[in-house]
């Protein structure tokens, strides 16, 4: 019989006993498939609406195969200024190593995507809903200007999750999320997921045996017990996120209120046509900076003051020291993060 956490020289038809070769298709190795992550990775591919999903270790687990996979030197990857500080970072620091060019470009700038591809533009990475900021962007549009280019498009779509944005059916062509945050739900797994088309997504699949990233069978079984629960968790979130975010605009002590759910978001149009929620998340700008944000921080009782989301507590965390640390001053005024912003994840 197959096991559900171990190696086995059976195939998926459950016929075993004789000697197989690694490319038979069988449940050989853990490190290349696994019954149970295979089960996990079918539901993913489910809630995506994708023709298949991978599991991964971690979010940048899944991030660093898809960017090696998708590309290869003297190819250009075009991505948001703004987006979460350990994509920046490969992006940044690993990929012109491998020979591979790096454009960052500007909100403004996505908003025209048409002008943003080259000739030897390869890859447009971007997120909407943006962590930290929840700026969002027109996706439709990105994922067409793409298409048309013969350019892969990848979203990071784990702010939002699949429940408020169905990025693929809006034209993307692969989507990235951390498993950690929404999809698992419960704060006791680290993962991530690709999911696409399988004409894309199988290579990544092969690559993924090479480099090691997939997901250890325990962790796949927490996450598809997650996500039995994840819509009914979802929905909390965004009701809960709303009321935080409208308590707290216009408060006296704060800056401003970063929430697509807010009229007086700049994106709340754009976010109101392509999500059909606004998610969990609350970005709040603190008066007085760094020293008033790190001093409301430090006072905090009720809210946990840890660094992820989208599980069961209500977190919060300062993106200068967690998501975008270690950016300098430019790259955090590209990225529209200042040193005075907190944020919360509302349960």
């Amino acid at each position: 019989m197959l096991s559900a956490f171990g190696c086995s020289s059976s195939g998926p038809n459950g016929a075993g006993g004789a000697a197989t070769p690694g490319d038979s298709g069988a449940y050989l190795y853990s490190r290349y498939e696994n019954p149970t992550v295979m089960a996990v990775e079918q539901t993913l591919a489910r809630v995506d609406g994708a023709e298949m999903s991978l599991a991964f270790a971690s979010g940048m687990a899944a991030t660093a195969t898809a960017l090696i996979g998708l590309l290869q030197a003297g190819d250009e990857i075009v991505c948001a200024a703004a987006i979460y500080g350990g994509t920046f970072h490969i992006i940044e620091d690993v990929l012109p190593r491998l020979g591979i060019d790096r454009r960052f470009v500007s909100l403004d700038e996505l908003a025209a995507p048409e002008r943003l591809i080259g000739p030897r533009t390869r890859v447009l990475w971007f997120e909407s809903p943006i962590n930290p900021t929840l700026r969002c962007v027109d996706v439709a549009r990105i994922a067409g200007a793409c298409r048309k280019a013969v350019v892969t498009s990848v979203i990071d779509n784990t702010f939002a999750s699949p429940i408020n944005q169905q990025a693929l059916a809006l034209g993307v062509d692969i989507s990235m999320q951390s498993a950690t945050k929404y999809l698992n739900g419960h704060s006791d797994v680290t993962g991530g997921v690709l999911s696409g088309p399988r004409r894309l997504i199988e290579p990544l699949g092969r690559l993924r045996r090479l480099l090691g990233g997939i997901l250890d069978p325990q962790p796949a079984y927490a996450l598809g017990r997650g996500l039995k629960t994840l819509a009914l968790r979802v929905a909390r979130h965004n009701s809960n996120a709303l009321a935080v975010a409208q308590a707290l605009d216009g408060h006296p002590r704060i800056e401003r209120v970063y929430y697509p759910g807010l009229r007086s978001h700049p994106d709340h149009d754009v976010a109101s046509r392509q999500m059909s929620g606004f998610g969990g998340m609350v970005c709040l700008d603190v008066k007085g900076g760094q020293e008033r944000a790190y001093r409301s921080f430090d006072r905090l009782q009720i809210i946990k003051r840890a660094a992820s989301l989208g599980g069961v507590e209500s977190l919060c965390s300062l993106p200068i020291l967690t998501s975008q640390y270690g950016l300098s001053d430019e790259e955090l005024a590209a990225a529209g993060v200042t040193r005075g912003m907190m944020r919360l994840s509302d349960t």
